[in-house]
Order: C-alpha cells, then structure tokens, then sequence
C-alpha cells in the first residue's frame, strides 16, 4: 500500500438542542485546525431533519472552509444526490472546483436520514434508485455530455455544463457505501471511488470490506472502467489521547448522547436504544472494533487490522464527533498527526532508523570526542610548556 492519506469525515454531530451558530463556527474551526496539522481531506455531510447533523448545504460550508484554509482538500460527504437536481449539482461543484483551484470532491448518496426523504415524499428505496439514474447523468455531465432524461423527479432537455473542471479531467467523485453492495457496484459501474462509511459501524460493514473492492473490480470489467484502491476511503470514529485513562475520560463528554442519537432519533437498525453504561459504551467500542478511545498506539493498530481485513485502501477518515470537549477533540487530531499518520505515511521509519543507527554507533563516537578532546588540551598544553 503506498501513502496512506488521513482526513476527517464531518457530519457533523452536535449535541441536540446547543447554539446552532456556535457550533457550526466550531466546525469551520476544525476544518482549519486539520488543515494548519496537514491532513489530506475533510468531508462535509449534508442533513436537513433530526436535530444533529445541521449542515444543511455541504457545497456552502465547503465555500466558507475554502477562504479559510491553503491547501486541504474539501470533499461533500455527501451529497444526498437523490433530493436533487443532478444538472444543479453537478453545476456547482465545478464552480467550487474553480473557487478552490482544485481542492474539491463530490461524494453522492441517496441520503441516510428517512425523515429528510419523507420531507420531499420519497422513500429509502425511491432515493436508492434515484441514486443510481442521477449518478449516471452527473457522470454524463461531467464528461462534458449534453443529456436528455427524464427521472422520477426531474426532466432534462439538452441539459450539458457551461463550465469544465478546473481539475484535470476531473475532482474526485466517490459513491458512499455502508454494508451492502450498492455502493461499490455502482462505484465500478462509472469507475469512481468509494466511501465507506460503515467500514466498522457494524460487523456487516467491517466483513464485507474484503469483498467491496472485488465488486468493484467485477463491474469495472463488465462495464470497460477501472478502479483504484487509493480512491477508497474507510471512515471510523476515535478519540485519542496521551493515555487510555485519559481518552475515556475525556469521551464522557458527549460519548451517551452520540449513541443516544444514533439509536433512537436517526434509527440505525445496529446502534440498538443506547443507555448502556458509558465503561461499557467504551468497552464494546475498543473489542468490537467500532472505533477507538484510547492512546495513539491503539489507533496505529486498529488502522492496521482495516488495511489487513480491505486488502489496502487510499485513504483513513476519523469521524467527527462530539465526544469530547472541542479542545479534547483539537489534541486528539494533534495526537493523529504526530503519531499515527506517520507510521502510514512513510515518515516515521526513516527517523527510528536513523535513531537505532546512532544508538548503534554511540559508543565509538562518544569515545572519538573523549579522544578529540583530550588531544586539544594536551596540545594547548604543550603550546603553554614552549611559551614558558
């Protein structure tokens, strides 16, 4: 596996019922924060019911996060590609390509919120078929096509973009993917890349990474596309710091809430009704392999069982969350970076080498500079001898 890429995938999930305002400005502060400790990539979600998740525009927080930042890439993650125009939305990511000079992605799904695809009278199967028509035609477009279609929702006429990319050929376009194959079926039908979203939200998802990348392989071949393990990102929720006592301390904070959530007001069927006590909230965290709250060794080796169960992948994106305090949750990015990203990155290893070899070395330098040392003073000695 060649660099692995780090990043951050931003719902974003906030306590229900705080400052809206005060916690989006947090959000655009943590976009900057990972970009100031060279992270790869941040993905923005888009939700618009349930109280959490309050970014109701990726591609406008995306504009904002870009005027603050110089060089991390910005990714919608994602776009719930279903509740919308495919024209429109392929028409404003290539003008967030050209404002970012580059740095955007476009990640589509068909939304994971029933109550946001209720709001618009669609059903989750509805919104995973729309995903499949409307993807098809933003691919089209993209390509510089002109495309006639008509949908459940929209009809095109002559419908084609007046801009390209500014990025050559094209921003990266990824398809989210949770436990099941739709995701990576269509990732190898157009030859984009995968998000996986439920890489280890549930046993379903972490089990079915070793076979994701050879569906994707399978359609590719049947489709005359090809696939890359560097566009597949994993995602996985951690909180990290200097010590294990430390981190689930510090995930008190907010751990119960975000379980709380999940299981009773966004109704993911794996998260049950929550309310379990919080060491075992912890426990079944770090032996299930859901996530990790410890130390940053900890996070190194999970990261590696994920590289082992994929066969390899581009890209590892820690999961926003509220678990901590939001200066608890700015160290354990800190702690990603100097101590975890390294190992991945080709970075590390050099230094331990380097460090063993002069450890290696040491007596016989040491004794060099005795040697050195001694010799100058018996030579500044003698020069005293002759003056005298």
């Amino acid at each position: 596996m060649g660099r692995l890429r780090f990043g951050a995938f931003i719902a974003p999930h906030h306590a229900i019922g705080e400052n809206p305002t005060v916690a989006l400005q947090r959000d655009l502060e943590l976009v900057e924060h990972l970009d100031r400790l060279d992270f790869d990539e941040v993905w923005i979600g888009e939700h618009h019911s349930a109280g959490s998740e309050i970014i109701g525009s990726p591609e406008i927080f995306i504009a904002a996060a870009a005027e603050r930042t110089r060089r991390i890439k910005l990714g919608t993650g994602v776009t719930s590609l279903s509740y919308h125009n495919p024209l429109w939305v392929a028409d404003r990511m290539v003008l967030l390509d050209h404002l970012t000079r580059g740095r955007v992605m476009l990640g589509v799904g068909p939304g994971s919120l029933p109550t946001d695809s209720a709001m618009i009278g669609l059903n989750p199967t509805e919104c995973r078929e729309l995903l499949d028509e409307n993807l098809d035609i933003v691919v089209r477009l993209l390509r510089g096509e002109s495309v006639t279609a008509t949908t459940r929702t929209h009809t095109l006429v002559d419908a084609q973009l007046q801009l390209r990319p500014y990025s050559h050929p094209c921003f990266d376009v990824v398809v989210a993917g949770v436990a099941s194959p739709t995701g990576p079926r269509l990732a190898g039908r157009h030859g984009l890349g995968l998000l996986s979203i439920g890489a280890t939200l549930s046993p379903e998802g972490y089990d079915a990474l070793g076979h994701h990348f050879g569906i994707m392989q399978e359609r590719a071949t049947e489709y005359g596309t090809t696939v890359d393990r560097s566009q597949w990102r994993l995602v996985c929720p951690m909180h990290i710091a200097e010590t294990e006592e430390q981190a689930r301390q510090d995930v008190r904070f907010g751990l119960g809430e975000w379980i709380d959530y999940f299981g009773k007001v966004a109704a993911f069927p794996h998260f049950g009704s929550g309310g379990a006590a919080m060491e075992d909230m912890i426990a079944y965290m770090n032996q299930s392999g859901m996530g990790i709250i410890g130390t940053p060794a900890q996070a190194r080796e999970l990261i590696d069982k994920l590289v082992a169960q994929s066969g390899g992948f581009g890209s590892m994106l820690v999961m926003g969350t509220d678990w901590a305090n939001p200066a608890a949750t700015r160290r354990s990015f800190e702690l990603i970076a100097q101590q975890v990203a390294p190992h991945f990155q080709g970075q590390a290893q050099p230094l331990l080498d380097a460090a063993a070899r002069a450890g290696q070395k040491r007596d016989g330098h040491n004794q060099a500079q005795h040697d050195a040392i001694a010799a100058m003073t018996a030579k500044y000695e003698a020069e005293l001898a002759a003056k005298s």
